[in-house]
């Protein structure tokens, strides 16, 4: 497993904010949001933390270390990171639980829409020597009844030392970044490496608040997808591969036993993976 040394929280931070902002409507939801639920929502989850503080008799020492925990996490710019690590995947798991197709988890903080269109049968853009074993993935798009869509597909994923593109330096913009389109039948084919574990920038905020706790920062090995298809909910999800040692103690809490892949190994070292996608049509 490889510890991403040059993908420092700094820039990991700065990175996603200005994804984020960039390709988000983040404050439309609230202006459109009626007051009484923001007061609600806003009541509720002061009532929880001021619960907290007595049940556990929080000092004052404490309460000051968090204030300037919280003041560093913005400095940092590591709000998207800690959001994404530590609370997207309650918001997901309720925002889907009425689907009864594919599961899907957490897009997590690297996803960069627009990525260059491969067709139906093709490898991801990728430097000419690529480390890592190839995948070989096959797979096809349908709607809940069984009946064929031709879907796009965005594949995004870590390299074999664990970095993103557009996240870390001297990476190709486009690496390991692209969209197939699924042949009229739904099915598809895809060439990729296999992505490395990794851990999550630790010289930051969040980093200091996993080492105060005594939590370990890594992410097993997932290939991040996107799926859409005309008259269908979009899925964004992440596949993982059964042999990593953290799929049971994720920092995400991102995995799902729906979400596991079956490589099989080939005579020429690379794998072969089969994976559908089930869509939900979208609501009345």
């Amino acid at each position: 497993m490889i510890t991403v040394e040059e993908l420092t929280a700094a820039a990991a931070g700065a990175s996603a904010t200005e994804r984020f902002r960039t390709d988000k409507s983040p404050f439309t939801a609230v202006t459109e949001t009626p007051k009484d639920r923001v007061s609600e929502l806003a009541r509720e989850v002061l009532s929880a933390l001021h619960d907290t503080i007595r049940r556990h008799r929080v000092t004052y020492a404490e309460y000051n270390a968090l204030k300037a925990w919280l003041i560093d996490v913005g400095s940092d710019g590591e709000w998207p990171l800690f959001l994404d690590v530590w609370i997207e995947h309650v918001v997901e798991e309720v925002a889907t639980e009425h689907r009864s197709g594919s599961k899907g988890t957490i897009e997590g903080p690297y996803y960069v829409p627009g990525s260059p269109h491969c067709g139906a049968r093709a490898t991801i853009p990728m430097r000419d020597d690529e480390p890592g074993t190839p995948v070989h993935w096959t797979g096809r798009i349908s709607s809940v009844d069984g009946s064929p869509l031709q879907g796009d597909i965005e594949l995004w994923h870590a390299d074999a030392d664990g970095r993103y593109s557009q996240f870390a330096p001297n990476l190709p913009e486009w690496n390991l970044r692209g969209t197939f389109t699924a042949d009229p039948d739904g099915t598809f084919e895809i060439t990729t490496i296999r992505p490395a574990p990794y851990e999550i920038p630790t010289d930051g905020s969040c980093g200091r608040l996993i080492a105060a706790a005594g939590w370990h920062a890594w992410r097993p090995a997932h290939l991040h997808v996107k799926v859409s298809a005309v008259g269908h909910q979009p899925l964004t999800t992440q596949l993982y591969f059964p042999d990593d040692p953290h799929n049971d103690d994720d920092i995400a809490s991102a995995v799902k036993p729906e979400l596991m892949l079956e490589p099989q190994t080939q005579a020429d070292g690379s794998q072969k993976v089969v994976y559908d996608f089930l869509l939900d049509p979208e609501k009345a």
